[in-house]
């Protein structure tokens, strides 16, 4: 049996080691009996190119054939011809051993990313940016990327950040000013530029396909928000005086038990920056709240409510306290919507869903789609409160609405028995 391979693994565990001297010297042992044995050749112009001996880097890739390499192996050998031909500045040369490189592989994000530096360097900076892009979709994400990659990695992100800011101004100076401009179409030259991605719905439960992911609804949409608006001082009273109530219990909202996965709500668990009051919570009413509160609990009996056996209705006082801030999330059904009626709102405090960011304004309902990823923030130094509650899709017709309530029983009957 040849002792080849038992001399390669030996050369690799020397250089993976970090005695390159031993490693330098079994893979010179290999070429003995095998002269073009591309993995001893290709690692002796890895190891002298590390040594900063480029023109021996070359000798050894001069030896190799590259048509008897495996794929894999001809990416590695053309990078490094690459890297010889950067040290010495031999761009033309440098660019075509790129190009060879993403022949073998046109997925290999290193070979990529050498490309694009070899683009910014020869002054193509949009097609570098470009390129760019596309290594920042298929490299690994910022928390494990290989040390040696980081910070060509960042530099990465700031050419394309350059690139989108600068293709955003450019959409805008040509569509900014022309009839019929909006924001659907503000966040369309957004989503262009590579600003922001599309917004879809994303839905932890139930999920109905082909209604339209739009973040806010319109107003005129829902006949009961008028009348609910007129109650809102009655509302905000009634919430002040629970809030100062030593037996009413506003708890953190993000309650994770240990174990549990708490994802991007490892800040607010158990926490009191964001604490609620709820008057229904998972379909049930919580009676002593609603009997604390009995004009909330009236006005709440005009909207259009969700009846989803265990989940829905849900309605609460939700208190953020100063400087808090929600992370981007999404919620459980495009079935139904999520409405805020503003109770106290101190300036400097938004909410965003999707593309558009909204200032709460005291009194003024907003009924938004929570399955499109959403986000608040509380950048005052007092109080935000508003009370939250669920209603239905009004783009749902009264058949679908039953089965809507039929697939969420059936599918909690089927989980929990």
């Amino acid at each position: 049996m040849s002792n080849e391979p038992e001399l390669l693994r030996t050369a690799r565990d020397a250089e993976a080691a970090g005695d390159h001297a031993a490693a330098r010297s079994h893979y010179e042992s290999v070429l003995v009996t095998q002269p073009q044995q591309g993995r001893a050749l290709t690692a002796l112009a890895r190891l002298a190119l590390a040594a900063g001996q480029t023109a021996e880097a070359l000798v050894w890739l001069e030896r190799v054939v590259p048509a008897q390499l495996e794929p894999a192996l001809a990416t590695d050998f053309f990078l490094l011809q690459a890297a010889a031909f950067r040290f010495l500045q031999r761009a033309a040369e440098e660019g075509a051993a790129l190009q060879a490189a993403l022949a073998a592989d046109p997925y290999c994000w290193p070979a990529l990313l050498q490309r694009a530096q070899w683009l910014e360097q020869q002054d193509q900076r949009k097609a570098a940016a470009l390129l760019y892009r596309d290594v920042l979709k298929i490299s690994p994400p910022a928390d494990y990327r290989p040390a040696a990659f980081q910070q060509a990695l960042q530099h990465a992100e700031e050419v394309v950040a350059l690139y989108a800011e600068a293709l955003e101004v450019t959409l805008m100076m040509a569509v900014g000013q022309l009839p019929g401009m909006s924001q659907k179409w503000r966040e369309a030259v957004s989503v262009m530029s590579g600003r922001t991605q599309p917004y879809a719905s994303q839905c932890n439960q139930l999920f109905v396909p082909r209604l339209p992911a739009q973040p806010f609804f319109r107003r005129e949409m829902f006949d009961w928000v008028p009348e609910l608006e007129k109650h809102t001082a009655a509302i905000r009273s009634e919430m002040i005086a629970a809030l100062s109530e030593a037996g009413a219990e506003f708890a953190p909202y993000v309650q994770y038990s240990p174990g549990e996965p708490v994802n991007q709500w490892a800040e607010l668990n158990h926490s009191r920056h964001w604490t609620a009051l709820h008057l229904y919570r998972g379909g049930l009413p919580v009676a002593e709240n609603l009997a604390r509160c009995p004009q909330t609990a009236a006005a709440l009996q005009l909207i259009d409510a969700v009846h989803l056996a265990g989940t829905c209705p849900n309605a609460m006082f939700s208190v953020l306290a100063p400087g808090a801030k929600i992370p981007p999330h999404h919620g459980e059904s495009n079935a139904r919507l999520v409405a805020h009626l503003p109770l106290v709102v101190p300036e400097k405090c938004q909410f965003r869903v999707g593309y558009d960011t909204r200032t709460w304004q005291e009194g003024e309902v907003l009924v938004f789609d929570d399955t499109i990823e959403h986000a608040a923030s509380n950048d005052s130094d007092q109080l935000r409160v508003v009370m939250i509650f669920d209603v239905w899709n009004p783009l749902l017709t009264k058949e679908e609405r039953v089965i809507v309530q039929k697939m969420s029983e059936a599918e909690r009957l089927f989980r929990l028995g």
